[in-house]
């Protein structure tokens, strides 16, 4: 068994110490980046970004952001860009996704790390909007986790390294109620890899790490990841009933003919008191959390069975063995009872591993959290009331632009810190929130690549005498979830 004893947290990493002019020409570049992505309708959808970014209070309605001064068009345009009847607003996501990833500079050394979650837009009186979902929601009553109507998405997050809950918004799609959500989430890894290489930010680097949450199929997420070949490490909480099992010996215990066994010794999480002495050890000290120790057991995999995900699977189901981590601390915060925490981490052949790396990478995940609250309570993503999830997802992108401006522009703007309001300590970057605060101020210096609109009057409207027929209504889909669909079978 190999023991380390490390800090509870690297140093912190400081802001971008680059020229400001450099940081200004790096936001310039990106704005102009960001409106050759759209195509007809460019003007107001750029405007309508700016919109987003310079209201002085929370996002509450999609028309009211045309009476911003950023937003020189009628509201009409608003309608028009998104669109919500028959207009033509275009948003090339991959080219936009791929401006995204290149803005993205991580100044922490060792490999990428990268957040995975869903979260949902709810939509619960939209019976005419197609694509709905049993969407989880907590229920603030009494704290049970329900489910409500709605679109889900799922997010990849960059995450970055020291006292800073910024995260770079890397890729979103929606989860339809027919699509298979590991594959989803695969493919959105596919693409997230893609366009980092394609950036060059993973060269000279290790195997990224995706982490996940609990309710993700890691098994299944880490078997698809190394069939197409990604070559990125998968790090995930798994809950404390999983069972595991060591790799089997070589033909059979009792020393008869027949077929070796495919699973060795039974490993419990819910009895660690009869595990086996971990492979690593590693103790820390945190301030936050008290002691803390993290173990490490190397070649464990779980029983699978043909059902679910993994039904209809030709042959033998694969034995995708990993390592499973277990983390104890002294206390948590607020005098909760502190309880083990169980992670899940397999990696591509060759690729070191790093305990103390891994289990803080798991605790930064929880960063793409400030970002779903500041994206649903400040910039209105789940505001507009709109109908089909083609404009859902174009909406989504627009705010993903937004929010790619605001990390750009956090060493630009000044902190316009209000009297109740805690300072900042020096060498920390400042708060999306203080960032969006101040971007109407930079905006008036950097400009914008948005033409002014042109004169017009206004349409001649519906013709007299015509009606609508009722719009078709649609059922809400199954419950879409992405929960280990893994069979374990457990022997007792």
């Amino acid at each position: 068994m190999r023991v380390a004893v490390g800090p509870i947290m690297p140093g912190l990493v400081a802001v971008s110490a680059m020229d400001p002019r450099v940081c200004r020409g790096r936001l310039v570049g990106f704005r102009a980046g960001v409106y050759e992505c759209f195509g007809r309708r460019r003007d107001a959808l750029f405007e309508l970004v700016d919109a987003v970014l310079t209201r002085s209070g929370p996002v509450n309605s999609l028309v009211e952001l045309s009476e911003e001064k950023a937003f020189r068009r009628g509201y009409g345009a608003v309608y028009d860009a998104l669109p919500l009847c028959q207009a033509c607003g275009d948003v090339d996501v991959d080219g936009l996704a791929g401006l995204i990833a290149g803005s993205w500079d991580p100044v922490d050394a060792g490999p990428v790390k990268i957040a995975v979650d869903v979260s949902a837009w709810p939509r619960p009186d939209a019976v005419t909007s197609p694509g709905l979902c049993h969407c989880y929601t907590a229920c603030r009553c009494d704290g049970v986790r329900k489910t409500i109507p709605g679109w889900p998405f799922t997010f990849a997050a960059g995450l970055e390294w020291g006292a800073t809950s910024w995260t770079t918004l890397l890729d979103a799609r929606r989860i339809g109620p027919h699509d298979d959500a590991t594959l989803v989430t695969v493919a959105q890894v596919a693409a997230v890899v893609a366009r980092l290489a394609a950036a060059g930010t993973v060269i000279g680097r290790p195997a990224s790490v995706f982490v996940f949450d609990s309710g993700y199929d890691l098994t299944r997420i880490s078997y698809q990841c190394g069939v197409q070949g990604l070559g990125v490490q998968v790090l995930g909480r798994i809950r404390s009933d999983r069972v595991f099992y060591t790799v089997a010996s070589p033909g059979r215990a009792d020393g008869r003919p027949g077929r070796p066994r495919r699973h060795g010794q039974r490993f419990a999480l819910s009895t660690p008191q009869t595990l086996p002495p971990a492979d690593e050890r590693l103790d820390a000290q945190s301030p936050r959390y008290g002691r803390v120790t993290v173990t490490a057991w190397h070649g464990l995999h779980q029983k699978l069975g043909k059902q679910a995900g993994w039904a209809g699977f030709p042959g033998p189901l694969p034995v995708v063995a990993g390592t499973v981590i277990r983390i104890q601390v002294e206390h948590l915060p607020g005098g909760r009872s502190a309880k083990d925490l169980w992670l899940w981490h397999t990696a591509p052949a060759g690729t070191g591993f790093d305990l103390d790396l891994l289990w803080k990478t798991y605790l930064r995940r929880f960063d793409i959290e400030h970002a779903f609250r500041l994206l649903k309570t400040l910039l209105g993503w789940t505001v507009p009331q709109i109908r089909t999830p083609e404009q859902g997802e174009r909406w989504t992108w627009l705010i993903l632009a937004a929010h790619a401006q605001l990390r750009l522009a956090r060493t630009l703007t000044a902190d316009l810190r209000r009297p109740w309001e805690k300072p900042i300590p020096h060498g920390q970057p400042i708060t999306p929130g203080r960032v969006r605060r101040g971007f109407h101020n930079l905006r008036r210096t950097i400009g914008t690549p948005a033409r002014r609109p042109k004169p017009s009057i206004a349409g001649p409207g519906r013709p007299p005498g015509t009606t609508r027929p009722p719009r078709t209504r649609y059922p809400v889909g199954k419950q879409t979830s992405i929960k280990d669909t893994t069979k374990t079978k457990k022997n007792h």
